[in-house]
């Protein structure tokens, strides 16, 4: 029935993985009967339930479809789904904690930044055949690399985080490969690691990062690349420290031939230090984004990264979009340089809402996760149950679906809306939410 192409796995998320690669690579095509559930699971020897829950993961995620006794079968389209398609819609009424949004009121008003850049490009004239990084915004973004310890290497310019880590993966893997990712984690780039055919395996993250003992696990298993925050982790708010970069940096040292990316989420919205892992394999890539500090509609991010990285991210560039605009990019250069954000401000702003709403809810029995940045880790004892009845009491959060492989279930809050008045309240909620379902009463 599969031809070629033969599932595999022991847990449920192995075997989902190993249907999503399958898809990726055109292996399994678009209307593909799967095999059903007792006969795969007699050939994986593993319980039928395992199969069960691999194929409820598939279908949620829009990988597959069932019919009936026709049994399940590949989509046609999309190939895979976001898992941001898991975010409760907030109703009127309904305060909103679930986007992971910034405070607008934080932002800089972007008008003199775009005003400076249309100036410059009025001299340059922004045409084909020009580099496609504005000379000004490497030697500042390398500068600042400098002061901040990223070893020296080119810079590139892409449209957003995501697309600097998608480029950066495609540089130097090929589907079938596995990639080491933080577990909970960036949703984006659970998605992301499947739709190229790549294989994720999750690494335990705690509130200083990555553990190390998984990350040596991941890689000694044949990880041929690791994917981490270094500040402000989404969805847990977790920070590289010293002793956890130290230990990090061992464990990729045995390893030199990974791919490293860092995704310095947490850039000029936090002010702890930065303890960059860059440079411990042959190839790296560190990438800063405005999108938190300055404006998620800017899709600018920069990468620096040892020179082969680089060159293949450019290179491959210039055969698609061709360049990020550098009338963004000089744009961004401009709030980079003129001070538009007051980092300590942004970061203390946050910080005071993320840290209220934490001592908070440890009032109330509810241990929760939040170190730096805008959002809040709760972990429940029912995802669903908890969703809902927050809804019900007035507030949205974001299903921790979104963000999970193999971790325990919990819910994001981001913090951005709140004011002081809302943090008992939301507690309350919150609280009330997180533990065993209870019956409700209709009548």
């Amino acid at each position: 029935m599969l031809g070629e192409y033969r599932i595999s796995g022991r847990r449920a998320s192995e075997i989902a993985a190993s249907v999503e690669r399958g898809v990726g690579s055109g292996d399994l095509p678009p209307g593909h009967v799967l095999p059903p559930m007792r006969e795969l699971a007699a050939r994986l020897e593993v319980n039928p339930n395992t199969v069960a829950a691999a194929y409820r993961t598939l279908r949620e995620r829009g990988v597959i479809e069932t019919a009936g006794r026709r049994g399940s079968r590949v989509r046609h389209a999309p190939a895979s789904t976001s898992r941001g398609s898991l975010r409760i819609e907030a109703p009127p009424g309904v305060r909103d904690l679930g986007e992971g949004n910034p405070d607008p009121e934080l932002l800089p008003d972007l008008g003199p930044a775009l005003a400076a850049a249309a100036a410059a490009d009025a001299e340059c004239h922004g045409l084909y055949g020009q580099p496609p990084v504005v000379a000004e915004l490497a030697a500042y973004v390398r500068a600042a690399l400098d002061a901040d310890g990223v070893p020296a290497g080119p810079v590139a310019v892409a449209s957003g985080a995501l697309d600097a880590i998608e480029r950066v993966l495609a540089a130097h893997l090929r589907p079938g490969d596995t990639v080491a990712v933080e577990d909970p984690g960036w949703g984006s780039v659970l998605d992301l690691v499947p739709a190229l055919g790549l294989r994720a395996v999750p690494v335990g993250v705690d509130d200083s990062g990555p553990l190390a003992v998984d990350v040596e696990r991941a890689l000694g298993s044949g990880a041929r690349a690791l994917v981490v925050t270094c500040r402000a982790q989404n969805p847990t708010g977790a920070s590289l420290d010293a002793r956890r970069a130290g230990e990090l940096r061992a464990v990729l040292a045995r390893h030199p031939d990974v791919l490293l990316i860092e995704d310095d989420h947490g850039h000029a919205i936090v002010d702890l230090p930065l303890h960059p892992l860059a440079g411990a394999t042959a190839h790296w890539a560190f990438i800063r984004s405005a999108a938190k500090a300055y404006g998620p509609d800017l899709r600018v991010a920069t990468l620096a990264g040892d020179a082969l990285t680089v060159d293949r991210v450019e290179g491959r560039q210039r055969l698609g979009p061709g360049w990020v605009s550098r009338l963004l990019q000089r744009a961004v250069l401009h709030l980079w340089t003129s001070g538009a954000v007051d980092t300590r401000t942004v970061a203390r702003s946050y910080g005071d809402r993320r840290n209220a709403l934490i001592r908070a809810l440890e009032e109330r029995g509810v241990s929760a996760r939040g170190r730096s940045g805008m959002n809040v880790w709760v972990p429940v004892s029912d995802e669903t149950g908890a969703v809902a009845r927050l809804l019900h009491a007035g507030w949205a959060a974001a299903p921790g679906a979104r963000f999970r492989l193999d971790t325990p279930q919990a819910v994001r809050l981001t913090v951005s809306p709140l004011t002081a008045a809302d943090i008992g309240p939301l507690a309350d909620v919150v609280a009330a939410a997180a533990g065993p379902a209870r019956p409700v009463g209709y009548g």
